[in-house]
């Protein structure tokens, strides 16, 4: 598929997905949810891309949302389709297997701040404003954003800001877990490299593994969380990117990782 509203560049193993609709704020509309889906998929099976950064054009908005004029023309079973075919394109991200990170460079609103609590994990330039302003509209976030917020921050904050719909500082969204990183806006694009950079440094299927048991845990008791936690660690020690971890570890050498 020839991608035209998103581009999508890999350089040193990292994929750089931009959003690219600066004159709407990057806005999502069902175009660009269609070209995420292929990108994320081509992604998926790329061995060139090891991680994905995720961000959008311009200085103003990472994605101010969805595309209101194309949502005031929903039908209730035309919403519904809507907002399962967002959270499917969101869940290939979340379950690609490769670590991403939501570069928020300005607004993250809506579908946007539901694209970001998608990935991995997220930065923030400190004039970032965040936030689901879907009530103010008379809908609710639709693309998981009810469920993944409550599931980073805790309830108390989702209920918070999907009930008031306000939009919130970078600062504050740092405070309450949602944002990981905060940077200076001439050090967000840097500093968000380097913090991929550093999760690459380490052996891909641990990652992977992690990444997957984390995720999984998350939706049950600690007692079955730990269950599959000791099944990954198991996958984990018949690697030989474990037997070069405990040897380079050992040897006082950096290890070298061959993702197997």
């Amino acid at each position: 598929m020839e991608l035209k509203l998103i581009q999508c560049e890999i350089v040193d193993g990292i994929a750089t997905v931009t959003i690219n609709r600066p004159d709407k704020m990057n806005a999502l509309n069902a175009a660009v949810l269609g070209e995420l889906a292929c990108c994320f998929d081509a992604l998926k099976s790329d061995a060139s891309a090891r991680g994905v950064i995720v961000t959008g054009a311009g200085e103003k908005a990472f994605v101010a949302g969805a595309d209101i004029a194309e949502l005031a023309q929903m039908n209730p079973l035309g919403a519904k389709d809507l907002a399962f075919y967002g959270q499917q394109v969101f869940a290939r991200l979340e379950t690609m297997g490769k670590p991403s990170i939501a570069m928020i460079n300005g607004f993250a609103l809506g579908g946007g701040c539901e694209l970001a609590l998608a990935c991995t994990l997220r930065t923030a330039s400190k004039t970032a404003k965040i936030g689901l302003p879907e009530v103010s509209l008379g809908i609710i976030p639709g693309y998981g954003g009810t469920q993944r917020l409550a599931r980073i921050a805790g309830p108390g904050v989702a209920r918070e800001w999907v009930l008031t719909g306000d939009m919130v500082t970078a600062d504050e969204a740092w405070r309450v877990g949602v944002v990981n990183r905060l940077f200076e806006p001439a050090e967000l694009k840097e500093g968000t490299t380097k913090l991929m950079k550093t999760i690459l440094s380490r052996a891909p299927i641990a990652l992977r593994l992690a990444m997957e048991t984390i995720r999984r845990g998350t939706n049950m008791s600690q007692q079955e969380g730990e269950i599959i936690e000791t099944d990954m660690f198991g996958l984990a020690a018949a690697t030989a990117d474990m037997k070069e971890g405990m040897a380079a570890f050992l040897q006082k050498r950096k290890a070298e990782f061959k993702n197997q």
